[in-house]
């Protein structure tokens, strides 16, 4: 959300459960044990959230508006537009754009998440002509936009503070903070009035219906009502076909039919703690990872993963801070692992400072150092099925490695193949891949180079070195 004091709060949840994170804080050092389940698996039902066509093979990323250009308006940012078309992602994440409160305000510009109007727009970042500008130029180059919608509390200066009963209060009738957070710039919202829920849905429909955007990426999703969720779900649905993903990992009865996402905080854990040494049994817990997703998820839901993103950055570091050498390898698992990728604002450029939450702190593009790394990474997706996201894509199966660290595996759909092979350690291995079921000809990613894979394949692999082997017909 806003500060990463929410992470002190739900450190005991994110050790006994998935190592789990909210929007405002770290995710901690956990290992991301695979074999503990979210609340409410076992509630799963048959339905599932509506998927709209074009998310099957999308990536998705996220846009800093404050941090991203000098000026930090939309107008600014549509600047970037072209240069992100030839990067290769499909859904820009917008973080909160409506004006922020002034009332117990964290720093001089705030927190994005302390909203004071959710039917207007923030001034620093220009007029709603200007956004507007903005969805037709993003829409015209073949982009979809989600909005950061923050449903779970406000402003201390927002105007629903004047009626009764709209917000969670003390016994003395008191407004207060979110219970069990020291997020002293927001105040919590009641989902038992229902006047005020039906406010909140409109303010949803707004959006999708006088601006044309795509979906909503609910910040604290698990902190609102589930039958909330799934009634702005079906409303906004009526409207076009949305996507929505959850920053939750807890509650997985959110994806039965709100969302189609939610957050792959145990594998982003299980990462730093694989970059950093931590543990042991590396590519068993990430093969454990991948095939449980195949089994502990709705059909056709998914996590999103990444290797930052706007509170990680802020608050637990950047990815070569927590990841070090093992940054591009990282990157490359969250792009073929079952799910959604994730790339923040400025990763392409490299980008190694916390930015300021509460303050500008402009993203440097002097040097796209990593934008071929991830365009190419895009097209991967993109191009083969195997990778695509939910029921689109294809299976995630274990090759069977000799030794420790070699992971293996290999991702299939109908006439697409994509084998990973890579080298968890920051020492040289050799190991022997059984790769007999898959043997044939491949080609090298990314320089296509011709590749025939018999029963058995031997590497030599570098420290976090990778190979991808990929087949079509």
């Amino acid at each position: 959300m806003n500060k990463p004091t929410k992470w002190l709060v739900v450190v005991p949840l994110m050790i006994s459960i998935l190592g789990l994170s909210a929007c405002g804080g770290a995710s901690g050092g956990d290992t991301g044990e695979v074999d503990k389940k979210p609340q409410g698996e076992k509630e799963l039902v048959s339905r599932s959230a509506p998927v709209p066509e074009w998310a099957d093979q999308a990536v998705m990323y996220e846009v800093n508006v404050r941090q991203y250009t000098k000026e930090g308006t939309f107008r600014a940012f549509a600047e970037h537009l072209p240069r992100l078309k030839e990067l290769g992602v499909d859904i820009l994440w917008l973080m909160p754009i409506h004006p922020i409160s002034e009332v117990k305000r964290n720093g001089s510009l705030g927190s994005y998440y302390a909203v004071r109007d959710y039917k207007a727009v923030n001034p620093e970042f220009g007029t709603e002509e200007d956004f507007r500008a903005l969805m037709k130029e993003a829409h015209d180059l073949g982009f979809k936009v989600v909005l950061d919608w923050v449903a779970n509390h406000t402003g201390w200066d927002h105007e629903w503070l004047g009626n009764p009963g709209w917000y969670t209060t003390d016994e003395a009738g008191n407004v207060v903070q979110p219970p069990g957070t020291n997020w002293s710039d927001v105040a919590d919202l009641n989902f038992d009035n229902s006047e005020m829920r039906a406010a909140m849905l409109d303010a949803m429909e707004y959006w999708v219906e006088e601006f044309d955007v795509d979906g909503y990426r609910c910040d604290y999703a698990g902190g609102v009502p589930a039958d909330f969720w799934e009634e702005a779900r079906m409303s906004l649905e009526q409207l076009k076909p949305v996507y929505m993903l959850a920053e939750d990992d807890q509650q997985i009865k959110l994806l039965s039919y709100a969302f189609n996402a939610n957050y792959g905080w145990q594998f982003y854990n299980l990462m730093n703690s694989i970059a950093k040494g931590q543990g042991q049994n590396h590519e068993e817990q990430v093969l454990r990872y991948g095939e449980r997703l195949t089994t502990g998820y709705p059909s056709g839901t998914y996590p999103l993963h990444f290797t930052s993103n706007h509170d990680e950055n802020s608050w637990t570091g950047t990815e070569y801070e927590r990841l070090g050498e093992a940054v591009k390898p990282m990157a490359v698992l969250t792009f073929t692992m079952p799910g959604m990728p994730l790339i923040y604002s400025g990763q392409e450029a490299g980008l190694n400072k916390r930015l300021q939450f509460f303050e500008k702190d402009e993203i440097v593009w002097d040097d796209l150092v990593l934008q071929d790394f991830y365009r190419e990474l895009i097209g991967l997706k993109h191009e083969h099925p195997a990778l695509w996201n939910g029921k689109a894509g294809g299976t995630f199966e274990r090759l069977e490695s000799e030794r420790e660290p070699v992971l293996a595996f290999a991702r299939k759909k109908e006439g697409s193949t994509v084998i990973v092979v890579m080298n968890l350690s920051e020492e040289a291995i050799q190991g022997k891949i059984q790769t007999e079921p898959l043997a044939g000809a491949y080609s090298s990613f990314p320089d296509g180079a011709p590749v025939s894979l018999g029963a058995e394949l031997t590497v030599e692999l570098e420290p976090w070195e990778y190979l991808i082997y990929t087949q079509a017909e």
